[in-house]
Formats: C-alpha cells, structure tokens, sequence
C-alpha cells in the first residue's frame, strides 16, 4: 500500500496529536474528564451563559457527549441550564462551579496566555493567520469531500 501522507502532514497530525495528549493530561491532574474540561474552557471563554450548541460546536464533542457531561456538572450543583428562546438552552455556572472554573479551565487558560505573552507579538500573529488560513482551506476542500 502507498503511504499517501506526507511527511508535513503527518508532522502536523503528530503535533496535534500530542497538543492532544498535553490537554488530557491536564485535564486529568485537575480532576476533570476531558468533556468537562471542555465545556468547563468553552464557558470561561465564551461567558457564563453559552449556548449549548455553541458549547457543542466549540469543543468538538457530540450533542450526545456535552448533554452527558452537562448533566453531571448539574447533579453536582456547578452548572445549571435557562430557557434561551423556544428551542435553545444556555448553560450557566453556579458560584459552585465558578470557583471549580477558577481552580481547572482558569488555569489553563493562563498557561495559554503566559506562552503566547512570551512569544514575539508577530510571531502570534503570524501563528494565528496560517492557522486560520488552514482552516479555511481545509473547510473549503471537506466540502467536496464524500465517500462515493
């Protein structure tokens, strides 16, 4: 069989593997199981209030897997769930699960901003634009993309 990756890409499917495998073991010294970390990360980043198909979209998890773990963080009082229109629920954090967002999601967040702080500001920036660039593409081409 021909290997059809090349070496860049699978360069790149290395790094993001491990960048992976970097947020599942943080998740797993702060306690948390890598769903709730994400929801935990999403609402920090959003605000409290999100919506749970932002939440979905945002942590690229299944509806399935964030209504799960929305429900846990319920039953343990960090997180409760208000109408936003007819068909739409937010999620919102409890001083409880506030102060769970303080001591988990919070501090990976600072570890983000320290290394992006100590890096050159064009070097972010440039960083950032072929990232974006990337997906962009990659979204362009995943729509012609189909199993015949």
């Amino acid at each position: 069989m021909n290997t059809y990756i090349s070496k860049d890409i699978n360069r790149f499917n290395y790094l993001l593997s491990e960048t992976d495998a970097v947020y599942h073991d943080m998740s797993k010294r702060l306690g948390l199981s890598d769903s709730i970390s994400q929801i935990l990360y999403t609402i920090c980043d959003l605000g409290d209030g999100c919506l749970l198909q932002e939440i979905c979209r945002r942590c690229g998890l299944s509806k399935q897997t964030v209504n799960s773990a929305i429900r846990r963080l319920e039953s343990d009082g960090c997180l409760y769930l208000e109408a936003a229109g007819a068909r739409n629920k937010k999620a919102c954090l409890t001083d409880r699960g506030k102060a769970l967002a303080e001591r988990t999601a919070v501090k990976i967040i600072k570890a983000e901003n320290e290394i992006f702080a100590s890096w050159p500001a064009e070097d972010v920036a440039r960083y950032l634009e072929m990232t974006e660039r990337y997906l962009l593409e990659i979204r362009e081409k995943a729509q012609s993309i189909t199993a015949e």
